[in-house]
Protein backbone atom coordinates (compact mmCIF):
# COMPACT_ATOMS: atom_id res chain seq x y z
CA UNK A 1 0.00 0.00 0.00
CA UNK A 2 2.94 2.67 0.66
CA UNK A 3 4.95 1.53 -2.16
CA UNK A 4 1.50 2.59 -4.23
CA UNK A 5 1.21 5.64 -2.26
CA UNK A 6 4.76 6.75 -3.05
CA UNK A 7 4.30 6.24 -6.86
CA UNK A 8 1.02 8.76 -6.34
CA UNK A 9 3.49 11.10 -4.95
CA UNK A 10 6.07 10.88 -7.55
CA UNK A 11 3.47 10.90 -10.39
CA UNK A 12 1.50 13.95 -8.78
CA UNK A 13 4.84 15.54 -8.30
CA UNK A 14 5.66 14.92 -11.70
CA UNK A 15 1.87 16.70 -13.27
CA UNK A 16 2.51 19.47 -11.30
CA UNK A 17 5.95 20.22 -12.80
CA UNK A 18 5.28 19.87 -16.39
CA UNK A 19 2.08 21.62 -15.89
CA UNK A 20 3.50 24.83 -14.24
CA UNK A 21 6.38 24.37 -17.22
CA UNK A 22 3.78 24.44 -19.73
CA UNK A 23 2.75 27.63 -18.11
CA UNK A 24 5.65 29.61 -18.24
CA UNK A 25 7.35 28.55 -20.77
CA UNK A 26 5.14 26.56 -23.59
CA UNK A 27 6.24 23.41 -24.93
CA UNK A 28 10.11 23.87 -24.30
CA UNK A 29 9.67 25.04 -20.27
CA UNK A 30 6.94 21.68 -20.21
CA UNK A 31 9.98 19.28 -21.58
CA UNK A 32 12.36 21.36 -19.13
CA UNK A 33 9.96 20.53 -16.21
CA UNK A 34 9.49 17.25 -17.25
CA UNK A 35 13.47 16.37 -16.86
CA UNK A 36 13.43 18.59 -13.91
CA UNK A 37 10.88 16.11 -12.28
CA UNK A 38 12.72 13.12 -13.16
CA UNK A 39 15.62 14.37 -11.36
CA UNK A 40 13.46 15.16 -8.25
CA UNK A 41 11.49 12.02 -8.32
CA UNK A 42 15.32 9.88 -8.21
CA UNK A 43 16.59 12.80 -5.85
CA UNK A 44 13.54 12.44 -3.31
CA UNK A 45 13.69 8.29 -3.61
CA UNK A 46 17.86 8.30 -2.97
CA UNK A 47 18.36 11.55 -1.35
CA UNK A 48 15.60 12.70 0.83
CA UNK A 49 16.10 11.00 4.02
CA UNK A 50 20.00 13.11 4.00
CA UNK A 51 18.41 16.17 2.69
CA UNK A 52 16.10 15.67 5.79
CA UNK A 53 18.75 14.50 8.15
CA UNK A 54 21.32 17.87 7.33
CA UNK A 55 18.77 20.00 7.26
CA UNK A 56 18.29 19.59 10.56
CA UNK A 57 21.63 19.38 11.76
CA UNK A 58 20.91 15.43 12.33
CA UNK A 59 24.68 14.44 13.58
CA UNK A 60 25.40 10.14 13.45
CA UNK A 61 26.07 8.99 16.74
CA UNK A 62 27.97 5.72 18.01
CA UNK A 63 27.39 3.56 21.17
CA UNK A 64 30.42 4.78 22.76
CA UNK A 65 29.05 8.61 22.05
CA UNK A 66 25.33 7.84 23.02
CA UNK A 67 25.66 4.74 25.32
CA UNK A 68 21.95 4.96 26.32
CA UNK A 69 20.18 5.97 23.66
CA UNK A 70 22.04 3.44 21.37
CA UNK A 71 21.52 0.69 23.80
CA UNK A 72 17.51 1.72 23.75
CA UNK A 73 17.44 1.74 19.99
CA UNK A 74 18.77 -1.41 19.49
CA UNK A 75 17.37 -3.17 22.19
CA UNK A 76 13.71 -2.18 20.57
CA UNK A 77 14.99 -2.95 17.14
CA UNK A 78 15.76 -6.00 17.97
CA UNK A 79 12.18 -6.49 19.06
CA UNK A 80 10.42 -5.23 16.66
CA UNK A 81 12.43 -7.95 14.50
CA UNK A 82 14.19 -4.89 12.09
CA UNK A 83 17.35 -4.32 11.01
CA UNK A 84 19.41 -2.00 13.42
CA UNK A 85 18.71 1.56 12.17
CA UNK A 86 21.63 4.24 11.83
CA UNK A 87 21.00 7.02 15.18
CA UNK A 88 21.17 10.63 15.14
CA UNK A 89 21.16 13.41 17.50
CA UNK A 90 20.04 17.02 16.44
CA UNK A 91 21.52 20.08 18.59
CA UNK A 92 18.14 21.23 19.28
CA UNK A 93 16.40 22.21 22.95
CA UNK A 94 13.10 21.51 21.38
CA UNK A 95 11.91 17.91 22.38
CA UNK A 96 11.30 15.94 19.14
CA UNK A 97 12.31 13.05 17.23
CA UNK A 98 11.62 11.33 13.48
CA UNK A 99 12.51 8.41 11.55
CA UNK A 100 13.78 8.55 7.76
CA UNK A 101 15.00 6.67 5.13
CA UNK A 102 13.57 4.57 1.98
CA UNK A 103 13.46 0.98 3.41
CA UNK A 104 14.17 -0.73 7.18
CA UNK A 105 17.70 -2.02 5.63
CA UNK A 106 18.27 2.07 4.84
CA UNK A 107 16.82 3.66 8.04
CA UNK A 108 17.49 6.40 10.41
CA UNK A 109 16.58 7.48 13.65
CA UNK A 110 17.06 10.92 15.21
CA UNK A 111 16.23 12.64 18.21
CA UNK A 112 17.10 15.67 19.92
CA UNK A 113 19.49 17.09 22.96
CA UNK A 114 15.88 18.27 24.29
CA UNK A 115 13.97 15.07 23.87
CA UNK A 116 17.01 13.01 25.50
CA UNK A 117 17.24 15.98 28.40
CA UNK A 118 13.11 15.88 28.82
CA UNK A 119 11.96 12.10 28.96
CA UNK A 120 12.64 9.25 31.21
CA UNK A 121 13.46 6.02 30.25
CA UNK A 122 10.52 4.50 29.56
CA UNK A 123 9.02 7.72 27.77
CA UNK A 124 11.74 7.62 25.56
CA UNK A 125 11.33 3.80 24.99
CA UNK A 126 7.75 4.76 23.84
CA UNK A 127 8.99 7.39 21.25
CA UNK A 128 11.64 5.39 20.01
CA UNK A 129 9.05 2.74 19.79
CA UNK A 130 6.86 4.71 18.01
CA UNK A 131 9.13 5.60 15.10
CA UNK A 132 10.48 2.12 14.87
CA UNK A 133 6.93 1.23 14.06
CA UNK A 134 7.13 4.13 11.32
CA UNK A 135 10.14 2.24 9.54
CA UNK A 136 8.13 -0.99 10.07
CA UNK A 137 5.29 -0.32 8.48
CA UNK A 138 7.39 1.21 5.79
CA UNK A 139 5.79 4.44 5.64
CA UNK A 140 9.59 6.52 6.11
CA UNK A 141 9.72 6.74 2.20
CA UNK A 142 5.97 8.32 1.94
CA UNK A 143 6.51 11.12 4.60
CA UNK A 144 10.20 12.06 3.16
CA UNK A 145 8.48 12.15 -0.25
CA UNK A 146 5.65 13.89 1.12
CA UNK A 147 7.87 16.62 2.04
CA UNK A 148 9.81 16.97 -1.14
CA UNK A 149 6.29 17.11 -2.35
CA UNK A 150 4.63 19.84 -0.76
CA UNK A 151 8.56 21.56 -1.15
CA UNK A 152 7.88 21.24 -4.86
CA UNK A 153 3.92 22.26 -5.19
CA UNK A 154 5.30 25.55 -3.12
CA UNK A 155 8.12 26.65 -5.07
CA UNK A 156 6.42 25.72 -8.42
CA UNK A 157 3.12 27.88 -7.41
CA UNK A 158 5.74 31.01 -6.46
CA UNK A 159 7.08 30.76 -10.14
CA UNK A 160 3.85 30.70 -11.61
CA UNK A 161 2.70 33.59 -9.31
CA UNK A 162 5.61 35.65 -10.17
CA UNK A 163 6.05 34.85 -13.92
CA UNK A 164 2.12 36.68 -13.84
CA UNK A 165 2.95 39.65 -11.94
CA UNK A 166 6.14 40.11 -14.25
CA UNK A 167 5.34 38.85 -17.33
CA UNK A 168 7.37 35.87 -17.75
CA UNK A 169 5.10 33.86 -19.52
CA UNK A 170 4.14 33.33 -22.64
CA UNK A 171 3.43 36.32 -24.80
CA UNK A 172 -0.26 35.55 -25.53
CA UNK A 173 -1.01 35.49 -21.96
CA UNK A 174 -4.51 37.16 -20.78
CA UNK A 175 -5.91 39.04 -17.81
CA UNK A 176 -7.11 35.51 -16.54
CA UNK A 177 -4.88 33.39 -17.22
CA UNK A 178 -2.62 35.96 -15.11
CA UNK A 179 -5.66 36.03 -12.21
CA UNK A 180 -5.82 32.07 -12.63
CA UNK A 181 -1.73 32.30 -11.29
CA UNK A 182 -1.65 34.48 -9.10
CA UNK A 183 -4.59 32.27 -7.03
CA UNK A 184 -2.60 28.91 -7.85
CA UNK A 185 0.18 30.82 -5.82
CA UNK A 186 -2.33 31.24 -2.77
CA UNK A 187 -3.90 28.12 -2.62
CA UNK A 188 -1.41 25.68 -3.74
CA UNK A 189 0.78 25.61 -0.32
CA UNK A 190 -2.54 25.02 1.32
CA UNK A 191 -3.57 22.28 -0.95
CA UNK A 192 0.05 20.88 0.16
CA UNK A 193 -0.56 21.38 3.48
CA UNK A 194 -4.34 19.63 3.36
CA UNK A 195 -1.67 16.44 1.47
CA UNK A 196 0.59 16.12 4.73
CA UNK A 197 -2.35 15.95 6.43
CA UNK A 198 -4.05 13.13 4.74
CA UNK A 199 -0.92 11.33 4.45
CA UNK A 200 0.44 11.92 8.45
CA UNK A 201 -2.68 11.88 10.80
CA UNK A 202 -3.65 7.97 10.23
CA UNK A 203 -0.19 7.12 10.15
CA UNK A 204 0.69 8.41 14.14
CA UNK A 205 -2.64 6.67 15.17
CA UNK A 206 -0.66 3.37 14.10
CA UNK A 207 2.91 4.29 14.76
CA UNK A 208 1.16 5.12 18.39
CA UNK A 209 -0.92 1.73 18.49
CA UNK A 210 2.85 -0.16 17.03
CA UNK A 211 4.70 1.54 19.34
CA UNK A 212 2.56 0.56 22.36
CA UNK A 213 2.79 -2.81 21.95
CA UNK A 214 6.92 -2.99 20.64
CA UNK A 215 7.50 -1.25 24.27
CA UNK A 216 5.03 -3.11 26.31
CA UNK A 217 3.91 0.30 27.86
CA UNK A 218 1.73 1.83 26.16
CA UNK A 219 1.27 4.72 29.07
CA UNK A 220 5.35 5.70 28.61
CA UNK A 221 4.56 6.63 25.35
CA UNK A 222 1.76 8.92 27.06
CA UNK A 223 3.34 10.12 29.21
CA UNK A 224 6.01 11.15 26.91
CA UNK A 225 3.26 12.59 24.16
CA UNK A 226 2.22 14.77 27.09
CA UNK A 227 5.56 16.34 27.72
CA UNK A 228 6.44 16.52 24.05
CA UNK A 229 3.10 18.70 23.85
CA UNK A 230 4.46 21.43 26.56
CA UNK A 231 7.79 21.27 25.49
CA UNK A 232 7.12 22.32 21.76
CA UNK A 233 4.31 24.74 22.79
CA UNK A 234 6.83 26.05 25.08
CA UNK A 235 9.68 25.86 23.01
CA UNK A 236 9.21 25.95 18.86
CA UNK A 237 11.30 24.38 16.25
CA UNK A 238 12.81 27.66 14.84
CA UNK A 239 14.61 25.89 11.83
CA UNK A 240 10.99 23.80 11.48
CA UNK A 241 9.73 23.94 8.29
CA UNK A 242 6.59 23.29 6.95
CA UNK A 243 7.25 20.49 4.51
CA UNK A 244 9.15 18.48 6.79
CA UNK A 245 6.46 19.23 9.96
CA UNK A 246 5.21 15.75 9.76
CA UNK A 247 7.80 13.45 10.05
CA UNK A 248 8.46 14.15 13.65
CA UNK A 249 6.35 12.47 16.19
CA UNK A 250 4.96 15.79 17.14
CA UNK A 251 4.00 18.92 15.45
CA UNK A 252 7.58 21.39 15.76
CA UNK A 253 5.20 24.22 14.85
CA UNK A 254 2.46 23.59 17.31
CA UNK A 255 4.02 26.53 19.28
CA UNK A 256 2.26 28.88 16.59
CA UNK A 257 -1.27 29.28 16.62
CA UNK A 258 -1.92 29.89 12.80
CA UNK A 259 -0.57 26.31 12.10
CA UNK A 260 -2.82 24.40 14.65
CA UNK A 261 -5.46 24.88 11.83
CA UNK A 262 -3.00 22.40 9.36
CA UNK A 263 -1.39 20.28 11.53
CA UNK A 264 -0.28 17.29 9.95
CA UNK A 265 -0.88 15.22 13.40
CA UNK A 266 -3.67 14.15 15.28
CA UNK A 267 -4.75 15.99 18.61
CA UNK A 268 -2.15 14.99 21.34
CA UNK A 269 -4.85 14.47 23.78
CA UNK A 270 -6.79 11.48 21.35
CA UNK A 271 -3.59 10.17 21.02
CA UNK A 272 -3.24 9.85 24.59
CA UNK A 273 -6.67 8.64 25.45
CA UNK A 274 -6.12 6.47 22.69
CA UNK A 275 -2.96 4.52 24.28
CA UNK A 276 -5.17 4.69 27.86
CA UNK A 277 -7.63 2.51 25.96
CA UNK A 278 -4.65 -0.21 25.05
CA UNK A 279 -3.22 0.16 28.77
CA UNK A 280 -7.18 -0.75 29.91
CA UNK A 281 -7.55 -3.25 27.69
CA UNK A 282 -10.24 -1.46 25.19
CA UNK A 283 -8.20 -1.65 22.39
Amino acid sequence: MNGFKTAVLMTIMMVLFILVGNLIGGESGMMFAFLLSLAMNFGSYWFSDKIVLTMYGAKPVTREEAPQLYDTVESLAMKANLPMPKVYIMENPTPNAFATGRNPDHSAVAVTTGIMNLLNKEELEGVISHELTHIKNRDILVGTIAATLVGTITFIARMAGWAAMFGGGRSERDRDNVIGDLVLMILAPIAAMLIQMAISRSREYMADEGGAQISKNPLGLASALNKLQRGNEMIPMANAGTSSAHMFIVNPLSGKSLMKLFSTHPPIEERIQRLQEIANGRR
